[in-house]
């Protein structure tokens, strides 16, 4: 995943586009970038934030970069925003998406005896790949909109120019791009709080496949937004802030109808509600106040010298410093009957060690509660996890015991996607017996989109039904 912030200024941008940025932290934990257009050109900078957060690393840049115009970028995996000289001039870019078919635009861009840098891991650069694209035709607009029909997947971006800074929502609007204004700067955003405590507004949400080119006093609309969309609703169970919003829906206020939600289905009776920090936090405080039973914090975040960004790309060191992270409080777990509501359940490894923990710290009970359905298709549209396979999927595995083969057709396993089906029933039954809760239940799927609040067509359920 990744989030990225721009912003065209009267004056020096810089110190908007460092916070703005810094403000996008939680999405991503490998590189992070900047790249402002001044009087003397452009310049850039990009560092590694695995060991350190990005305040720390961008501090020089901060008091030596100087500009009107800048983008900014967090990013999991390639380096960026990249500048690229072409036919359009010098620009820089920065991407947010996932491009399925990169190998065959590679190879059809490598026909015209062009040329790609490749990464460490062997790979072309996506953002790099989406900027040839772009160069491809006769200038910026028509390059943008070029790139979203070609990749599949999906494309967000922002690019850099001596003139202004263009930005683009995916053509389906599976990531958000939010405009900001103040009297003497416009920004562009994935997130939409990141600019708040600047001083803007929001102006506009662009709509899926919208596309617009901004100063510091006009925003010009260049390809009107579609009227098609599929949101990634993943962005409000887990990725989102918890003080952001997309599409005008407020991720704390899902969080608390998701919990609310599930509260009104549970068949048991806890002594105390619990979210596993941070995510699971406000569906806990909804299942609480719905179930009328205490909201309870046995489970403390340590942040000071833990940040999200420390984490090592072997799953098994990832799952180490997770569960490291974690401080429980005996005094609110021995003797209790604890329900325990985390994001989701993706291979299971985390939450079965935190209820372990759990009942070696005292509890009697353990019932689990995610706030989504059980995960089962990798996601095809964003670089949301580091799984290689969907065998990685806890819901898958236990599919494939079940019905004794991992290839299952996808018609099939929409069949273990419906929580009427005995099918279900006992998939759930076979996860919460290998994660050893005592109770396991899974937020519905309509339950969860009904806690969204918009239009369910305008949502992507792919990862959970396998619809696309």
């Amino acid at each position: 995943m990744g989030g990225f912030f721009g912003v065209a200024a009267k004056e020096d941008c810089v110190f908007d586009l460092f916070f703005g940025t810094d403000y996008h932290s939680h999405l991503g934990t490998r590189r992070a970038g900047l790249a402002v257009y001044g009087e003397k050109g452009f310049s850039k900078a990009i560092h590694k934030i695995e060991n350190s957060p990005f305040r720390t690393k961008f501090e020089t840049e901060a008091n030596t970069m100087h500009g009107k115009f800048g983008i900014g970028s967090i990013s999991d995996f390639e380096p960026q925003p990249i500048m690229v000289h072409s036919h359009h001039g010098t620009f820089a870019i920065t991407t947010v998406g996932k491009i399925n078919n990169a190998d065959e635009i590679v190879e059809k861009i490598l026909e015209n005896n062009s040329h790609f840098f490749v990464m460490s891991n062997g790979d072309v650069n996506p953002t790099e790949l989406v900027a040839a694209i772009i160069n491809q035709k006769e200038n910026f607009i028509e390059g943008i909109k070029y790139a979203q029909e070609l990749i599949d997947g999906s494309l967000s971006l922002l690019i850099l120019t001596d003139k202004g800074i263009y930005a683009a929502r995916d053509k389906m609007g599976r990531t958000p791009v939010v405009i900001g204004k103040k009297d003497d700067a416009i920004c562009a955003s994935f997130e939409s709080f990141a600019f708040y405590n600047l001083g803007y507004t929001t102006y506009k949400e662009l709509g899926p496949g919208e596309v617009v080119v901004f100063d510091h006093e006009k925003i010009h609309t260049l390809a009107a937004a579609g009227d098609k969309m599929k949101i990634c609703t993943f962005l409000w169970v887990y990725y989102g802030y918890p003080s952001s919003s997309y599409e005008g829906i407020s991720v704390e206020k899902m969080r608390y109808n998701c919990g609310a939600k599930m509260a009104m289905r549970d068949n048991v009776t806890p002594d105390c509600a619990a979210g596993v920090p941070d995510s699971g936090t406000a569906h806990a405080v909804g299942y609480s106040n719905t179930k009328h039973v205490p909201f309870s914090r046995p489970l403390i975040k340590y942040t000071p010298t833990w940040p999200r960004s420390f984490m090592p790309t072997i799953q098994s060191k990832r799952d180490l410093i997770a569960k490291m992270k974690l401080i429980a409080v005996p005094d609110l777990i021995k003797d209790q009957r604890l329900l325990i509501i985390d994001d989701s359940i993706v291979r299971g490894t985390q939450l079965r060690e935190t209820a372990e923990f759990l009942v070696e710290c005292g509890a009697k009970e353990v019932h689990v509660r995610p706030a989504c359905p059980p995960l089962l298709f990798g996601c095809k549209y964003l670089n949301f996890s580091r799984s290689t396979s969907e065998m990685e999927l806890i819901a898958r595995r236990c599919i494939a015991e079940i019905e004794g083969t991992n290839a299952v057709p996808t018609e099939r396993l929409q069949v273990y996607a419906d929580p009427e089906t005995p099918e279900y029933e006992k998939m759930c039954e076979l996860i919460g017996k290998k994660l050893n809760f005592t109770s396991l239940r899974f937020n519905r799927l309509d339950d969860m989109l009904d806690a969204v609040g918009i239009d369910p067509s305008k949502l992507c359920t792919y990862c959970w039904n396998g619809k696309e």
